[in-house]
Protein backbone atom coordinates (compact mmCIF):
# COMPACT_ATOMS: atom_id res chain seq x y z
CA UNK A 1 0.00 0.00 0.00
CA UNK A 2 1.58 3.10 -0.84
CA UNK A 3 0.79 6.61 0.29
CA UNK A 4 -0.90 8.98 -2.42
CA UNK A 5 0.39 12.76 -1.15
CA UNK A 6 -0.55 16.45 -2.36
CA UNK A 7 2.13 16.99 -5.22
CA UNK A 8 4.06 20.41 -4.79
CA UNK A 9 6.26 21.63 -7.02
CA UNK A 10 8.46 19.56 -9.50
CA UNK A 11 11.77 19.17 -8.27
CA UNK A 12 14.22 21.92 -10.09
CA UNK A 13 18.02 21.24 -11.01
CA UNK A 14 18.95 22.33 -7.75
CA UNK A 15 17.14 19.95 -5.99
CA UNK A 16 17.88 17.06 -8.65
CA UNK A 17 21.64 17.80 -7.98
CA UNK A 18 21.23 17.89 -4.26
CA UNK A 19 19.39 14.71 -3.98
CA UNK A 20 20.95 12.79 -6.73
CA UNK A 21 22.47 10.36 -4.97
CA UNK A 22 19.21 8.90 -4.11
CA UNK A 23 17.65 9.51 -7.51
CA UNK A 24 20.51 7.18 -8.52
CA UNK A 25 18.98 4.50 -7.06
CA UNK A 26 16.84 2.51 -8.77
CA UNK A 27 14.36 1.97 -5.56
CA UNK A 28 14.18 5.71 -5.56
CA UNK A 29 14.51 7.48 -8.23
CA UNK A 30 12.90 11.28 -9.19
CA UNK A 31 9.61 9.55 -9.08
CA UNK A 32 10.13 8.76 -5.43
CA UNK A 33 12.31 11.95 -4.63
CA UNK A 34 9.04 14.16 -5.42
CA UNK A 35 7.31 11.70 -2.95
CA UNK A 36 9.08 12.47 -0.11
CA UNK A 37 9.15 16.21 -1.44
CA UNK A 38 5.56 15.87 -1.05
CA UNK A 39 5.05 14.24 1.78
CA UNK A 40 4.94 15.31 5.82
CA UNK A 41 6.29 13.60 8.75
CA UNK A 42 5.36 14.36 12.36
CA UNK A 43 8.00 13.46 14.63
CA UNK A 44 7.46 13.25 18.40
CA UNK A 45 10.61 14.07 20.66
CA UNK A 46 13.69 16.12 19.53
CA UNK A 47 15.87 14.06 21.68
CA UNK A 48 18.08 11.11 21.45
CA UNK A 49 15.95 9.22 19.09
CA UNK A 50 14.77 12.27 17.56
CA UNK A 51 17.57 14.24 16.95
CA UNK A 52 19.16 11.78 13.79
CA UNK A 53 16.02 11.70 12.56
CA UNK A 54 15.01 14.71 12.02
CA UNK A 55 18.18 15.61 10.54
CA UNK A 56 18.20 12.28 8.38
CA UNK A 57 14.25 13.07 7.19
CA UNK A 58 15.64 16.77 6.46
CA UNK A 59 18.78 15.94 4.14
CA UNK A 60 16.58 13.59 2.24
CA UNK A 61 14.70 16.01 1.15
CA UNK A 62 11.28 14.96 3.20
CA UNK A 63 9.15 18.44 2.24
CA UNK A 64 7.61 19.10 5.74
CA UNK A 65 8.31 17.82 8.78
CA UNK A 66 6.88 18.34 12.03
CA UNK A 67 8.42 18.40 15.52
CA UNK A 68 6.92 17.92 18.63
CA UNK A 69 8.88 18.70 22.09
CA UNK A 70 8.23 20.29 25.17
CA UNK A 71 11.81 20.02 26.96
CA UNK A 72 14.40 22.14 27.08
CA UNK A 73 18.37 21.14 25.79
CA UNK A 74 20.15 20.75 28.89
CA UNK A 75 23.93 19.95 29.57
CA UNK A 76 23.26 15.98 30.12
CA UNK A 77 21.64 15.92 26.69
CA UNK A 78 24.52 16.85 24.65
CA UNK A 79 26.13 13.40 25.15
CA UNK A 80 23.75 11.65 22.65
CA UNK A 81 21.15 14.38 21.36
CA UNK A 82 23.00 15.69 18.09
CA UNK A 83 20.87 17.95 17.10
CA UNK A 84 21.71 20.34 19.83
CA UNK A 85 24.58 22.17 20.99
CA UNK A 86 25.81 23.92 23.96
CA UNK A 87 24.82 27.37 23.17
CA UNK A 88 21.69 25.84 22.87
CA UNK A 89 20.71 25.06 26.46
CA UNK A 90 17.86 26.50 27.72
CA UNK A 91 16.34 26.16 24.37
CA UNK A 92 13.35 24.10 23.72
CA UNK A 93 14.35 20.97 22.37
CA UNK A 94 11.68 21.28 18.88
CA UNK A 95 12.89 25.16 18.12
CA UNK A 96 16.88 24.06 18.42
CA UNK A 97 16.65 21.15 16.06
CA UNK A 98 14.56 23.29 13.68
CA UNK A 99 17.53 25.24 13.59
CA UNK A 100 19.87 22.56 13.00
CA UNK A 101 17.37 21.49 10.06
CA UNK A 102 16.84 24.57 8.63
CA UNK A 103 21.17 24.91 8.59
CA UNK A 104 21.36 21.87 6.94
CA UNK A 105 18.55 22.14 4.41
CA UNK A 106 16.79 25.16 3.89
CA UNK A 107 14.22 24.25 1.48
CA UNK A 108 11.66 21.98 3.21
CA UNK A 109 9.18 23.52 5.36
CA UNK A 110 10.08 22.61 9.14
CA UNK A 111 7.30 23.35 11.82
CA UNK A 112 8.62 23.20 15.19
CA UNK A 113 6.14 23.10 18.53
CA UNK A 114 7.01 23.51 21.89
CA UNK A 115 4.35 21.71 23.74
CA UNK A 116 3.46 18.32 25.27
CA UNK A 117 0.31 17.15 23.02
CA UNK A 118 -2.97 15.25 24.44
CA UNK A 119 -5.52 13.51 22.95
CA UNK A 120 -7.10 16.12 20.92
CA UNK A 121 -3.73 17.56 19.71
CA UNK A 122 -2.58 14.46 18.30
CA UNK A 123 -5.90 14.27 16.44
CA UNK A 124 -5.51 17.60 14.87
CA UNK A 125 -1.78 17.12 14.05
CA UNK A 126 -2.17 13.87 12.28
CA UNK A 127 -4.50 15.37 10.22
CA UNK A 128 -2.37 16.06 7.41
CA UNK A 129 1.04 13.92 7.84
CA UNK A 130 1.77 11.09 5.98
CA UNK A 131 3.61 8.81 8.66
CA UNK A 132 4.38 9.61 12.43
CA UNK A 133 7.93 8.75 14.10
CA UNK A 134 8.23 8.06 18.19
CA UNK A 135 10.95 9.50 19.38
CA UNK A 136 9.62 9.77 22.88
CA UNK A 137 10.89 8.41 26.34
CA UNK A 138 7.78 7.78 27.58
CA UNK A 139 5.39 4.48 28.18
CA UNK A 140 2.44 7.33 28.44
CA UNK A 141 3.03 9.23 25.50
CA UNK A 142 3.92 6.06 23.33
CA UNK A 143 0.66 4.72 23.87
CA UNK A 144 -1.51 8.15 23.35
CA UNK A 145 0.37 8.71 19.60
CA UNK A 146 -0.31 5.07 18.98
CA UNK A 147 -4.28 5.32 19.53
CA UNK A 148 -3.95 8.81 17.59
CA UNK A 149 -2.15 6.63 14.31
CA UNK A 150 -4.82 4.12 15.02
CA UNK A 151 -7.63 5.95 14.45
CA UNK A 152 -6.23 8.22 11.75
CA UNK A 153 -4.69 5.29 10.11
CA UNK A 154 -1.38 6.97 9.83
CA UNK A 155 1.77 5.09 9.72
CA UNK A 156 3.67 4.59 13.02
CA UNK A 157 7.52 4.21 13.03
CA UNK A 158 8.31 3.02 16.72
CA UNK A 159 11.66 3.32 18.20
CA UNK A 160 13.73 3.12 21.80
CA UNK A 161 17.11 2.88 24.07
CA UNK A 162 18.00 3.00 27.04
CA UNK A 163 21.41 1.07 28.53
CA UNK A 164 22.40 -0.73 25.79
CA UNK A 165 19.48 -1.69 24.19
CA UNK A 166 17.63 -0.58 21.22
CA UNK A 167 14.09 -1.39 19.76
CA UNK A 168 12.89 -0.46 16.16
CA UNK A 169 9.81 -1.80 14.49
CA UNK A 170 6.96 -0.06 12.36
CA UNK A 171 3.20 -0.63 12.34
CA UNK A 172 1.83 0.33 9.06
CA UNK A 173 -1.65 1.47 10.07
CA UNK A 174 -2.92 2.40 6.99
CA UNK A 175 -3.87 -1.34 6.92
CA UNK A 176 -6.68 -2.27 9.50
CA UNK A 177 -5.16 -5.78 9.54
CA UNK A 178 -2.23 -4.50 10.77
CA UNK A 179 -1.13 -4.94 14.49
CA UNK A 180 -0.60 -2.15 16.45
CA UNK A 181 1.56 -1.00 19.45
CA UNK A 182 -0.45 -2.06 22.22
CA UNK A 183 -0.99 -5.49 20.08
CA UNK A 184 3.13 -5.71 21.02
CA UNK A 185 3.21 -3.63 24.02
CA UNK A 186 0.07 -3.44 26.81
CA UNK A 187 -0.51 -0.57 28.99
CA UNK A 188 -0.32 -3.02 32.19
CA UNK A 189 2.87 -4.12 33.52
CA UNK A 190 6.31 -2.91 33.64
CA UNK A 191 7.10 -2.35 30.26
CA UNK A 192 7.97 1.21 30.37
CA UNK A 193 11.18 2.01 28.93
CA UNK A 194 12.62 4.21 31.92
CA UNK A 195 14.41 7.45 31.73
CA UNK A 196 18.06 7.89 30.52
CA UNK A 197 18.45 9.89 33.66
CA UNK A 198 17.57 6.80 35.79
CA UNK A 199 19.22 4.27 33.66
CA UNK A 200 21.97 5.71 31.50
CA UNK A 201 21.91 5.31 27.79
CA UNK A 202 24.72 4.34 25.41
CA UNK A 203 25.43 7.26 23.34
CA UNK A 204 25.33 5.93 19.67
CA UNK A 205 23.01 3.54 20.15
CA UNK A 206 20.51 6.58 20.29
CA UNK A 207 21.78 7.23 16.67
CA UNK A 208 21.89 3.97 15.23
CA UNK A 209 18.39 3.38 16.35
CA UNK A 210 16.93 7.16 15.32
CA UNK A 211 18.55 6.75 11.96
CA UNK A 212 16.75 3.73 11.47
CA UNK A 213 13.29 5.37 12.11
CA UNK A 214 13.91 7.58 9.80
CA UNK A 215 15.07 4.97 7.46
CA UNK A 216 11.76 3.01 7.96
CA UNK A 217 9.85 6.68 7.42
CA UNK A 218 11.48 7.17 4.04
CA UNK A 219 10.56 3.63 2.86
CA UNK A 220 7.27 3.89 3.91
CA UNK A 221 7.28 7.61 2.02
CA UNK A 222 8.07 5.71 -1.07
CA UNK A 223 6.49 2.52 -1.28
CA UNK A 224 9.32 0.17 0.10
CA UNK A 225 8.81 -2.92 2.54
CA UNK A 226 9.16 -1.96 5.94
CA UNK A 227 9.32 -4.19 9.56
CA UNK A 228 5.32 -4.10 9.70
CA UNK A 229 4.83 -7.00 12.05
CA UNK A 230 8.73 -7.39 12.90
CA UNK A 231 10.30 -6.10 16.13
CA UNK A 232 14.30 -5.53 15.74
CA UNK A 233 16.15 -5.62 19.20
CA UNK A 234 19.82 -4.33 19.14
CA UNK A 235 22.45 -5.34 21.89
CA UNK A 236 24.97 -2.19 21.42
CA UNK A 237 27.72 -4.41 23.74
CA UNK A 238 27.97 -7.02 20.94
CA UNK A 239 26.10 -5.00 17.82
CA UNK A 240 23.71 -7.63 17.30
CA UNK A 241 20.32 -7.76 16.24
CA UNK A 242 17.82 -9.94 17.28
CA UNK A 243 14.35 -10.17 15.27
CA UNK A 244 10.60 -11.06 16.83
CA UNK A 245 7.89 -11.68 14.38
CA UNK A 246 4.62 -10.39 15.82
CA UNK A 247 1.02 -10.25 14.97
CA UNK A 248 -2.51 -8.56 15.03
CA UNK A 249 -4.13 -9.04 19.02
CA UNK A 250 -7.93 -9.45 17.71
CA UNK A 251 -8.60 -8.64 21.42
CA UNK A 252 -6.74 -5.50 21.31
CA UNK A 253 -8.59 -2.43 22.64
CA UNK A 254 -7.16 -0.32 20.68
CA UNK A 255 -7.32 -1.75 17.17
CA UNK A 256 -8.88 -5.17 17.88
CA UNK A 257 -12.06 -6.41 17.19
CA UNK A 258 -13.00 -5.32 21.00
CA UNK A 259 -12.21 -1.75 20.67
CA UNK A 260 -14.52 1.15 21.35
CA UNK A 261 -16.86 2.06 18.57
Amino acid sequence: MTLCPTRHAELDDAALLRYSRHILLDEIGVEGQQALADAHALVIGAGGLGSPALLYLASAGVGTITVVDDDAVDLTNLQRQIAHTEARIGVNKAQSAAESMRALNPHITIRPLHERVDAARLAALLGDADVVLDCCDNFATRHAVNRACVTARVPLVSGAAVRFDGQLTTFDLRDPAQPCYHCLFGEDGDASDGPCATFGVFAPLTGIIGAAQAAEALKLLIGLPVLAGRLQLLDARTLQWREMKYRKDPACPVCGEARPA
